[in-house]
C-alpha cells in the first residue's frame, strides 16, 4: 500500500482558525462552554461515543462533551469511524495517509487497522466527518494512537464482519468514536418532513430523540429500521450502525447509552429552516453508573431532612446535599418512594432529569410525601415510614417484550402521549411472572406493547433505603437495617 507524505488537512483555515494560538483558545473556550452546558461531572470509562463534525462554531460545544471525556480517560487508542459525505465507498477502508497536520503540529496516523480491512486512497475519501476531529483529539487525548477507519454503505453481512474485526481489535485503553451529526432539516437537505412554522424546534427535538433511542438500543437492524421509517438524515448512519454491532460484541447484555449532549444549529443561528441537529452520545457498561456508599447516604439524608424540616414547619424547603461525591451532580433518572412496611405510600420520579442529584432527590421526596395522586397528600408522614431511592441507569430501547428480563430490568411503555413505567423491584415484591409484569406495565400506560407505534425500553436501578426515616422511633418490620439493591 503507498501511503500519502504528510497530509495538510484542508480544513484547517477554512472549518477552523487556521493559526494554533487562536485554534487553541477557540478549543478552550469549547471546553469550557461544553462544561457549563452539562456540569462539571462525566461518567468514567466510556467504551463508546458518537459525536458531531461541523464547523466547531457550530457543533464544538457539543462534541467537546465527548472529548472532556476522553480527556479524563486518557486512551492509549482510539477508533475513529467516519465516512465520505460524497458517497463514494461501498465498504470499510483505511485512508491511505501517514500523517495529518493541522495547526497544532502533526498528528500520525495508526495504520495497524489496514492489515484487516481494505485500503483507499486518501484524496477519495477526505472529509470533515473525520479530519475535524482532529484537533480536539489533539487538545484532549495527546498521546493517543489514531486509527482512522471510513465507513461506506454496508450490507448486514459486511457490516457484521466488520463488526468482529473491530472487537477483536479491542483492549482496555480503547475507544471507539462514530462521527456522525443527526437531521438536516430544510429544502437544502431536501428535507422537509413537517412545516417550516413556530414548531420547528420541538419536532426537530422530538426526530432527533426518535433516532437517539433507537441508538441506544444497540441494535442496529432497529436503529436502521427507525431511520428508514423516518426518513431521519443521520449523515453518519453507518459509522453509528458499525459502532452498534462492534460494542454489541463486546457488551450484548450491560452496555447503556447516555445522552451527554444536544444542540441544533437553529438554536445559535435563530434560522430553524436550515437546521442540523448534533448529538454527543457515550456508551457505558452497568457498573459505571453505580454509587458509592457515601453518595447513597448523602441522599437519604437529604431526602429525610427535607421530610423532617416539612413535618416541623410546613415549608417545602429542600435540604441538598452537603456530602457526597462530584457523581451526584450528574443528571440521572431517579424516583423516590415511601413505605410503610409492604405498604406504598407514594412514589415520584423522573427517568430523564435535566436536575443533578443533589437537586433532584429532596423535591422528589417532597412530591412522593404530598403529591403523589394516588395517595392522600401528607398521609405518608403520619407516623415512621421507610424511603426508598432508586437511581436509574439510562433507558435502553428494546425490539419487543422478550427482551424483559424481569428482576433485573424495569422497563418504560411509550405509545403517543402515553406512558407507564415499573421500577425493577416490583415484579419480585408481587411475585409477578414476565406475562404479569408486562399486563401491570400496559395498565399503567393505558396502552398495548403490541400497539405498531409502542416504544418499549427497559432500564436497570440501584435502589437503596433506610428505614425509619426521617428521624421516627422504630423500624419497618420487614426492613430492620439500610438496605441496598443492584437490580
Amino acid at each position: 500500500m503507498i501511503m500519502a507524505a504528510i497530509h495538510m488537512s484542508p480544513f484547517s483555515g477554512t472549518w477552523y482558525p487556521g493559526e494554533a494560538e487562536t485554534l487553541n483558545r477557540l478549543l478552550d473556550e469549547l471546553f469550557e462552554r461544553s462544561e457549563e452546558r452539562t456540569g462539571p461531572y462525566l461518567f468514567p470509562d466510556g467504551i463508546g461515543f458518537v459525536v458531531p463534525h461541523a464547523g466547531p462554531q457550530y457543533s464544538g460545544a457539543v462534541a467537546a462533551s465527548v472529548y472532556r471525556s476522553l480527556r479524563r480517560q486518557q486512551p492509549e487508542r482510539i477508533i475513529v469511524l467516519a465516512f465520505p459525505h460524497r458517497g463514494v465507498l461501498r465498504q470499510a477502508a483505511v485512508p491511505q495517509v501517514e500523517t495529518i497536520a493541522t495547526p497544532l503540529g502533526p498528528l500520525e496516523m495508526d495504520g495497524s487497522l489496514a492489515a484487516r480491512f481494505a485500503s483507499v486512497a486518501e484524496r477519495l475519501v477526505c472529509d470533515h466527518s473525520f479530519e475535524i476531529q482532529l484537533p480536539f483529539l489533539q487538545k484532549a487525548a495527546p498521546r493517543a494512537r489514531i486509527s482512522p477507519l471510513y465507513v461506506g454503505a454496508l450490507d448486514e453481512h459486511a457490516r457484521r464482519k466488520a463488526a468482529e474485526t473491530l472487537a477483536s481489535e479491542w483492549r482496555p485503553g480503547t475507544v471507539f468514536l462514530a462521527s456522525s451529526d443527526f437531521t438536516h432539516y430544510g429544502e437544502s437537505f431536501d428535507y422537509v418532513p413537517f412545516p417550516m412554522d413556530d414548531q420547528i424546534a420541538l419536532r426537530l427535538q422530538q426526530l432527533d430523540f426518535e433516532s437517539m433511542d433507537a441508538s441506544g438500543s444497540l441494535d442496529s437492524a432497529l436503529f436502521l429500521r427507525s431511520l428508514a421509517e423516518t426518513g431521519d438524515t443521520v449523515c453518519g448512519s453507518e459509522p453509528i450502525a458499525l459502532l452498534l454491532d462492534t460494542l454489541q460484541l463486546l457488551h450484548p447484555d450491560d452496555l447503556y447509552q447516555a445522552t451527554l449532549d444536544y444542540q441544533t444549529s437553529g438554536e445559535l443561528t435563530g434560522d430553524f429552516h436550515h437546521c442540523v441537529s448534533y448529538a454527543a452520545l457515550g456508551y457505558y457498561i452497568r457498573t459505571v453508573f453505580a454509587l458509592a456508599v457515601p453518595d447513597q447516604d448523602a441522599l437519604l439524608q437529604s431526602a429525610g431532612a427535607t421530610l423532617n424540616h416539612f413535618q416541623e414547619t410546613g415549608e417545602r424547603r429542600p435540604a441538598l446535599c452537603r456530602a457526597g461525591s462530584p457523581a451526584l451532580q450528574a443528571r440521572r433518572g431517579v424516583f423516590v418512594s415511601l413505605h410503610r412496611g409492604s405498604e406504598l405510600l407514594g412514589c415520584v420520579g423522573t427517568y430523564q432529569s435535566r436536575s443533578s442529584l443533589t437537586e433532584s432527590v429532596p423535591e422528589l421526596a417532597l412530591s412522593a410525601a404530598l403529591d403523589d395522586p394516588r395517595f392522600s397528600s401528607g398521609a405518608a408522614l403520619e407516623g415512621a415510614f421507610d424511603i426508598e431511592i432508586s437511581v436509574l441507569t439510562p433507558m435502553r430501547q428494546i425490539a419487543g417484550p422478550h427482551r424483559i428480563e424481569v428482576g433485573r430490568h424495569g422497563a418504560l411503555l411509550q405509545v403517543g402521549p402515553r406512558s407507564g413505567i415499573l421500577l425493577p423491584q416490583v415484579a419480585p415484591r408481587y411475585g409477578w411472572t414476565a406475562a404479569q409484569f408486562l399486563e401491570a406495565l400496559e395498565r399503567k400506560s393505558g396502552a398495548e406493547a403490541k400497539n405498531p407505534r409502542a416504544r418499549l425500553y427497559v432500564f436497570e436501578a440501584e435502589s437503596f433505603s433506610r428505614p425509619g426515616l426521617p428521624g421516627q422511633s422504630g423500624n419497618s418490620p420487614d426492613s430492620p437495617g439500610r438496605s441496598v439493591r443492584s437490580v
